[in-house]
């Protein structure tokens, strides 16, 4: 079954990583089944402002010694040797927002294709 819960995420080298504490139920549940999808609002509060963005993918977790210190490095997380790493491999991403104040417009994007935009009145 689906866990929804909070996380940070980072864009560091022009990839999306996520960085869990040891064991702890997200990392165990993406060791199961690797889909994720994370959802944010770009706007303040309640407004649409910015739009929200649906970003879903599989994530592939990272093991290597040198990736993991160099994220620790970066990052620096609160114990920096014990901790799971995650690759975001993204299959698709949503952005819905307002445009001109008339439109509701929806902006799709999938690796190898161009993004594609909608509008709805």
């Amino acid at each position: 079954m689906p866990r929804t819960s909070g996380i940070e995420v980072r864009f560091l080298n022009g990839e999306l990583w996520l960085g869990m504490m040891p064991g702890s139920l997200k990392a165990l549940d993406l060791r199961r089944d690797p889909r994720c999808t994370l959802q944010a609002n770009l706007g303040s509060g309640t407004e649409m402002g910015g739009g929200d963005v649906r970003i879903s993918g599989r994530a592939v977790e990272v093991r290597d010694p040198e990736t993991v210190k160099l994220y620790a490095d970066e990052v620096r997380p609160p114990d920096p040797s014990a901790f799971h790493l995650f690759r975001v491999e993204l299959t698709e991403v949503v952005r819905t927002f307002i445009e001109d104040d008339k439109y509701l417009a929806v902006q799709v994007w999938k690796p190898g294709q161009p993004v594609r935009t909608t509008r709805r009145t």
